[in-house]
């Protein structure tokens, strides 16, 4: 895999088709600065047609990924099942590993909880709850519970309910695993559909640097930056929290518990992070965050298994730092008093709670769900509705880069890691083509 698509067997000596080859990431990051130069023009100047434009490549883009979301759910979930059995120690790695999103998510909310104390985001805002409106739709613990269980096996793809699509294909899996050879068949076919449907999604991340210019400068239209003023302490809290779960925290639980090079982590991980910041989905990053843990040394069957899991169940960012600061922003806006038993009941939500949330775009279901848990009021949702896509770029790479890290801490502790893959990811021959998603080996497959 290369970069430079020119034929490598090709021994002409002929330069006259030389290109320079542009990182994955530049591209991205152009693609940013270009999107929010033309959200300003378009938002300054009123040019509709431009914010049209905007607005219909962004929204493609979003379409583009939901679009595969559903099916390859369902098939990486009941594959990665039935790729447990090529394991050895496959139910105490399965074990450890939902251990380690429970801790980093317990540590996630902890410093969310730390950060809106300290900032009061809430105190400061001219918003008052006049401001506010209640979500058509609430998160409530029995609709979690009882909503885990579908009512056919139709309307959760038709409807993308991603946690009954995850109940279908773990119960799939191990039914598959139970039949043994008679199923065979069957794991065949669904490990050749995943590899079609990740080969799709790969073409479709490939216009990330186009989607993000239009994701972003559609935010930029649509909210300008007088929206910051009133949620700017607000804003800042999120992304303070996240940055210090993402760069203080993980490096920590890096060199601490799995004595690595936090370095080498970021350079495997970075494409899948940089990905979610500009997609907003944990499910659409996917694949890039598969292959990023098998780049960084985790077994390609346990990587399989660990990183669609966590796309679907593990949100330090949407499922732990934001209702924590969240909830501490209602609470002040309304003049509602928490004391200890709030603060225990949103580590708790955040903890138990997070997989509500379930790899999509936003985090309002899981919020709802921490504001019923607390008694606050729903109102507080639709504050927070009109700069949640600002706040969601860096809460979903938050989560990804989570995800990616708990394979990691895993692996190093259960001494699987293949350590010299680890330390030379950045030397890889491949290294800077991996960046660019373009012809990867399957990040799924049951041939072993």
């Amino acid at each position: 895999m290369s970069v430079n698509t020119a034929d490598p067997t090709d021994k002409s000596g002929d330069k006259s088709g030389l290109r320079i080859s542009v990182p994955f990431w530049a591209q991205v990051l152009l693609g940013l600065v270009v999107g929010l130069l033309l959200g300003f023009v378009a938002r300054t100047y009123d040019v509709s047609w431009l914010a049209t434009a905007l607005d219909k490549v962004g929204g493609i883009f979003v379409q583009l990924l939901k679009l595969a979301v559903a099916p390859l759910v369902f098939f990486a979930i009941m594959v990665s099942i039935t790729n447990l059995r090529k394991v050895n120690n496959a139910a105490r790695l399965a074990g450890h590993t939902l251990l380690w999103f429970m801790i980093t998510s317990l540590i996630a909310v902890v410093i969310g909880l730390v950060v809106g104390l300290v900032s009061n985001p809430g105190s400061g805002s001219a918003l008052t709850p006049a401001d506010g409106a209640e979500p058509e739709r609430t998160g409530s613990w029995l609709d979690f519970l009882t909503g885990i269980v579908p009512t056919d096996v139709v309307t959760p793809f038709t409807e993308l309910n991603v946690l009954q699509i995850v109940f279908m294909a773990v119960v799939a899996g191990v039914a598959i695993l139970k039949a043994g050879p008679k199923a065979q068949p069957v794991l065949a076919l669904s490990e050749s559909v995943l590899e079609l449907l990740q080969k799709a999604l790969w073409w479709v991340i490939l216009l990330a640097p186009i989607g993000s210019a239009g994701l972003i400068g559609r935010a930029v239209v649509q909210y300008g930056w007088d929206l910051l003023g009133d949620y700017a302490t607000f804003t800042a809290d999120i992304y303070i929290g996240c940055a210090l779960v993402l760069f203080g925290v993980y490096p920590l639980l890096l060199a601490l518990v799995g004595r690595l090079n936090p370095l080498q982590f970021f350079k495997g991980a970075w494409p899948a992070i940089q990905l979610a910041f500009v997609s907003r989905s944990s499910v659409g990053t996917m694949p890039v965050t598969q292959q990023s843990a098998v780049r960084l040394g985790v077994p390609k069957d346990y990587a399989s298994f660990a990183v669609p899991f966590g796309a679907t169940t593990k949100m330090d960012g949407c499922a732990a730092i934001y209702p924590a600061i969240a909830a501490i922003f209602v609470a002040q806006i309304f003049d509602v008093q928490l004391g200890i038993k709030e603060y225990l009941l949103i580590a708790f939500v955040s903890v138990i709670g997070s997989a509500a949330t379930a790899g999509l775009t936003g985090a309002t279901v899981m919020l709802t769900l921490t504001l019923s848990t607390l008694g606050l009021p729903m109102e507080g949702v639709g504050l927070l509705l009109a700069i949640d896509p600002i706040l969601d770029m860096i809460r979903t790479a938050t989560n990804v880069a989570g995800q990616a890290l708990v394979p990691v801490l895993v692996s190093a502790r259960e001494e699987i890691l293949d350590r010299a893959k680890y330390d030379s990811v950045s030397a890889s021959p491949v290294g800077e083509a991996e960046t660019v998603p373009g012809e990867p080996q399957p990040a799924v497959s049951g041939a072993g």
